[in-house]
């Protein structure tokens, strides 16, 4: 007989405090996550390097090193999901994180059930950037190879700058992207202030892929921060 059971994916929790770590432990233990602790910024970064892990959980307030110099030293040969988990709720300690290669950001306290969904969209997005070109999310399908894009079969014309803005939000899908990383990446790094240009395409990029009376967009808007694409499986 075959065992059923699901394959359980291998958490790291970066955080000093031994709390946080024992609650977060038995919590992911719970939904079928192993799982190596680390109290420092260097015992995390040692780890991720001799047991790769499939998703990290990131304090930024650690003893020996800030968290995103943690971030920075992963994302220099890793691109393992991060998720940070810090008290630190001012936009700015968020789009340092979210620009220096965090997936996701949630402040403490906070809820397990939300954590553990952000955590799987997370993963999801290193299963789709290793996946197939074509990517279908709800009534949406985007071929990357062919530049196609359709809503409920039928094709939506898209300028390029409203396509090269749904590529690198579908690349990232589920993960906060900030207002200056997608003005770089789409217009390049001399715009990265124009926060002017972005609102207005993304204007005219929701009302291509949703219609008016849809209750919920692809698109959310995360309030001083950036954008992040829902993904409808």
């Amino acid at each position: 007989m075959s065992d059923t059971r699901p394959i359980k994916s291998n958490a790291l929790i970066i955080d000093d405090e031994q709390q946080i770590r024992r609650l977060l432990h038995a919590c992911l233990e719970a939904n079928d996550y192993r799982v190596v602790e680390a109290a420092t910024g260097a015992e995390g970064i040692a780890e991720a390097a001799q047991r790769p892990p499939d998703v990290v959980i990131l304090d930024l307030g650690l003893p020996d090193m800030d968290g995103v110099t943690v971030l920075q030293r992963l994302r220099q040969w890793s691109q393992v999901p991060v998720v940070v988990l810090s008290v630190r709720d001012a936009a700015e300690a968020m789009i340092a994180a979210l620009d220096n290669g965090a997936d996701d950001y949630i402040t403490k306290p906070f809820r397990t059930g939300e954590l553990l969904a952000r955590l799987r969209v997370a993963q999801r997005r290193v299963q789709l950037s290793a996946g197939s070109p074509v990517f279908r999310s709800g009534d949406l399908e985007v071929d990357l190879t062919s530049r196609v894009v359709s809503v409920k079969g039928a094709e939506v014309k898209l300028t390029p700058i409203e396509y090269s803005l749904l590529r690198l939000f579908v690349q990232h899908a589920g993960r906060v992207l900030t207002h200056q990383y997608i003005l770089r990446e789409v217009w390049g790094p001399n715009q990265a202030e124009h926060t002017d240009y972005l609102r207005v395409h993304i204007a005219h990029l929701r009302e291509k892929l949703e219609p008016k009376s849809a209750r919920s967009s692809f698109l959310k808007t995360e309030s001083g921060i950036g954008y992040r694409f829902i993904d409808k499986e």
